[in-house]
């Protein structure tokens, strides 16, 4: 039998990065919890959908297992692909930006480490746990395979495609982690690079490029490969490889994974240390030349530039006057502005050609086209803007500015209005540009005015939930991975979780009695993962009552959205619900003003 131990030695020829990443995982509870939890999230939706199946209409014979079958497979299996694209991603970026920012990659670089050993050695120590995921995951799935509909073949194509896509996630957010410097610019990059390429893959899709042929998409996207492989009766005619579609992204997905390494690998000097840590000589001052001509010497100085006036909360002053997050900012904003474009005339295009509201037939004629461009583009500044919060935070930490920070006259009230104010302004097109979508939306009659008002409104509570979670996470997690993974976290498993809930209640129409039964596990399990999230570290009973009426609030507000006609009620619902948590993390900070220093380290918290 072959121990954690030995095949960690058998390992060491890849760099004792992965070496150690493989010797230590196994000693932290959460390597084996993850993979718990993970399986009961996966397992509890195969129950979920089975007893909304089961009360709904009678399972009379082998058709009804098999289009069972076939339906969980194609819910529960997106739902692998995102969180294992996601927690590589943010694990990747992750592992360098603690290096980074505690300057010891100058350390490891200084070390006889080659550039392929440092660069693939924490590209797969980032991949062990979403790797993991997905294998533990394959169990279930063959168990779901025994009902019908789906091959064990099409499991084991399905299973290659999350881990390539995996794979070059993590490749491509490796590569941007040694470029950039400051660690919200990474994991806003990696965001951005991501998202781009599956929007287009489904520009792609759509056939607005008329030079390329729209089945391409099927090898570039995930989700689409993914579905594709799913279906009962695959279409492989087009690809005459073996394997089909699913072969094609593959072999597509290790070439990019490749590229992506060896950039890094090649660059990686050139990259680090940055132009920011090397020593350089300050420009002389020409007003404080001194000419000394009886010491027969000319004696030139230098000092930092005249200092600027400082506000009354110099907090607020750093975060809007000053580069706080790097310079850089200004590509992501570009970024970000492209993507508002892409946004912007696809609506446009969905209202010229009278698809803004005409319901789609894959979600049962309940959702919306446009609702389908303005949702991804809002989660995803959702995420920015949390990125941008707990790094708020983090950066003060890491850069050791925390603990002079706290000896000074600054009161907790002047910090906590300084930092979410601070975000809020630095991530102002994160703010701004969702709702300049819906106004154009609404411009075109697209959709109301009260509806305009409710969604402007309710994505304004959002934004500020999402701050308040990063400056949250930051304060109570003394570990900067820790706390940007499970601020980032948090908000992904709660967009994903609603995703998850919307599309087994659009599969399954009924009452809100008789959905409520099968959900309740979700629920429990969602409010149990929140109060772990935001008050294992600092309980308190608002943050408890939060965490656990924040899943059945939601629950509830998606169930009012597809009744239709009752908006008001899902925005107050969700206003209710977000701004209590949002409150429930405000005041502790500004009455306790209590951070965690990482004064003490435990098996679980090594990194």
């Amino acid at each position: 039998m072959i121990t954690f131990s030995q095949i960690g030695r058998r390992t060491a020829m890849f760099g004792p990065i992965l070496a150690r990443e493989w010797l230590v995982a196994p000693r932290r509870l959460r390597f084996y919890v993850q993979r718990v939890v993970f399986i009961w999230a996966l397992f509890s939706i195969v129950c979920t959908t089975w007893a909304l199946l089961a009360g709904m209409q009678s399972v009379q014979d082998v058709g009804d297992m098999a289009r069972f079958g076939v339906l969980v497979v194609q819910i529960v299996v997106p739902i692998e692909l995102a969180v294992a694209m996601f927690l590589t991603a943010v694990a990747a970026v992750s592992n360098v930006a603690q290096e980074k920012d505690r300057r010891t990659l100058v350390l490891l670089l200084l070390t006889r480490l080659s550039n392929a050993q440092v660069v693939l050695g924490k590209l797969t120590a980032s991949l062990l746990s979403p790797i993991s995921l997905i294998f533990c995951s394959v169990p279930l799935l063959l168990m779901v395979t025994l009902m019908g509909g789906l091959s064990p073949q099409q499991v084991g194509l399905a299973t290659a495609v999350m881990v390539v896509s995996s794979l070059w996630c993590g490749a491509l957010a490796n590569l941007i982690a040694f470029w950039r410097d400051k660690t919200f610019q990474s994991l806003a990059i990696a965001v951005l690079a991501v998202a781009g390429w599956l929007v287009l893959c489904e520009v792609l899709a759509a056939g607005a490029i008329p030079a390329v042929d729209s089945r391409w998409a099927e090898l570039l996207s995930p989700f689409r490969s993914l579905r594709s492989v799913c279906q009962p009766i695959s279409d492989y005619d087009w690809l005459q490889i073996p394997g089909g579609v699913a072969a094609g992204y593959c072999l597509l997905g290790m070439t990019a994974a490749g590229l992506f390494s060896l950039t890094a690998i090649a660059r990686l000097r050139a990259w680090n240390p940055s132009d920011q840590v090397r020593p350089r000589q300050p420009d002389p001052d020409d007003d404080l030349t001194v000419d000394r001509a009886q010491l027969g010497t000319s004696v030139v100085t230098w000092k930092a530039r005249a200092p600027r006036p400082m506000w009354h909360n110099p907090i607020l002053w750093r975060e809007t006057r000053t580069w706080a997050y790097g310079r850089k900012l200004v590509l992501i904003r570009l970024a970000y502005l492209a993507g508002f474009a892409i946004a912007l005339v696809a609506i446009s295009w969905s209202v010229t050609s009278g698809l803004a509201l005409q319901r789609s037939r894959l979600a049962e004629e309940l959702l919306p086209v446009a609702a389908k461009i303005l949702v991804p583009f809002f989660v995803v500044s959702l995420v920015m803007l949390n990125a941008l919060a707990v790094n708020s935070i983090t950066n003060e930490r890491d850069g050791q500015a925390l603990d002079l920070l706290l000896t000074t006259n600054i009161t907790p009230a002047q910090f906590m209005t300084g930092k979410i104010l601070g975000v809020l302004y630095v991530g102002k097109e994160m703010v701004l540009l969702p709702g300049a979508l819906a106004c154009y939306l609404w411009w075109q009659a697209g959709i109301s005015t009260s509806n305009l008002s409710l969604t402007l409104t309710g994505g304004f509570i959002l934004n500020i939930f999402a701050v308040m979670l990063g400056i949250h996470c930051g304060m109570i997690y003394a570990r900067s991975r820790t706390a940007i993974g499970t601020s980032l976290g948090t908000l992904f498993f709660l967009f994903l979780g609603i995703a998850t809930c919307m599309m087994i209640m659009m599969s399954f129409r009924g009452s809100f009695a008789r959905q409520l039964p099968p959900f309740l596990a979700i629920i429990v399990g969602g409010g149990t993962g929140l109060f772990v999230a935001m008050g294992s570290r600092n309980p308190s009973p608002a943050i408890a009552l939060a965490a656990f009426a924040l899943p059945f609030l939601t629950f509830f507000a998606i169930t009012s959205f597809i009744l239709r006609g009752q908006e008001l009620t899902v925005f107050l619902v969700l206003a209710a619900a977000y701004g209590f948590a949002t409150l429930a993390m405000l005041v502790p900070a500004l009455s306790e003003f209590d951070f965690a220093m990482g004064r003490s380290r435990s098996v679980d918290d090594e990194e």
